[in-house]
C-alpha cells in the first residue's frame, strides 16, 4: 500500500486535468487516482463552476465527470461541455449484454476482471441478430460495434492477446437496473419484429 500524501503534496490541476481527458482508473492512472481521493471535495468545487460533477467509486476504482442534470445548472443556460450521445440500437443491444454478463459475473465471486475474446463477444451478440449468409460480414459489423463501445470506455483491448477485450466496471454506472429492465421490453419488441419471438433472459 502506498504512503499516504501530504496535504502540500497534492495536485489539483494534475486531478483536474486527466478528469477532463477521460475516465480515470485506479489501475492505470495510479498516480492521479492516489490524488484524486483525499482532493474531492476540491474537485467538486472546482468542476462545479463548469456545470460538472465528479463521480467517484473507489469500491470498483473509476471517477469520471459527467454534467449536472439540466435542472441544476444555473439559469438553465450553461453550455454542456459534455456532449450526450445517441447510441444505436446495436450498440445499446451489447452493452446491455455486457452489463448482464458483468453482473453474472460478480455473482460468480471468481474473478475481479471480466476478460472476453472477441469469439465469445460474437457469440453473445449474434442471437439477438438477423440470420445472415455472410459471417465475416456480420463479424466485421460486431467488430466495428465493439470498436465504438471501446471509444466509449466500456471495453478495453487486452494488449497482447489476440482479439480480447475487458469489460470496464464503469459500465455499472451508466447501465444501471432500471435501465437494464427497460432495455429488455424493447429488446422483446425487436425480437418480436424480427419474427423470432427468442427468451432474451
Amino acid at each position: 500500500m502506498s504512503t499516504p500524501l501530504r496535504r502540500d503534496e497534492l495536485d489539483l490541476p494534475l486531478v483536474v486535468t486527466h478528469l477532463m481527458k477521460g475516465v480515470v482508473y485506479a489501475d492505470s492512472h495510479e498516480k492521479a487516482w492516489r490524488h484524486l481521493l483525499p482532493l474531492q471535495a476540491q474537485v467538486r468545487d472546482y468542476v462545479g463552476v463548469m456545470g460538472l460533477t465528479v463521480v467517484v467509486d473507489e469500491a470498483e476504482g473509476y471517477a469520471f465527470l459527467r454534467s449536472k442534470p439540466d435542472d441544476e445548472e444555473e439559469d438553465g443556460k450553461l453550455p454542456r461541455l459534455i456532449p450526450r450521445r445517441a447510441l444505436s440500437f446495436h450498440v445499446s443491444l451489447l452493452l446491455a449484454l455486457l452489463r448482464k454478463k458483468l453482473a453474472e459475473f460478480d455473482a460468480s465471486g471468481a474473478e475481479t476482471r471480466l476478460i472476453l475474446t472477441r469469439d465469445q463477444l460474437v457469440e453473445m451478440v449474434r442471437m439477438f441478430l438477423p440470420e445472415s449468409s455472410n459471417e465475416a460480414r456480420l463479424v466485421d459489423q460486431i467488430d466495428t460495434q465493439l470498436a465504438k463501445i471501446a471509444d466509449l470506455g466500456f471495453l478495453r483491448r487486452i494488449t497482447g492477446q489476440e482479439a480480447a477485450y475487458e469489460v470496464r466496471r464503469i459500465l455499472k454506472a451508466f447501465v444501471d437496473g432500471q435501465w437494464l429492465a427497460e432495455f429488455d421490453q424493447r429488446l422483446g419488441e425487436y425480437a418480436a419484429q424480427l419474427g423470432g419471438g427468442k427468451d432474451t433472459d
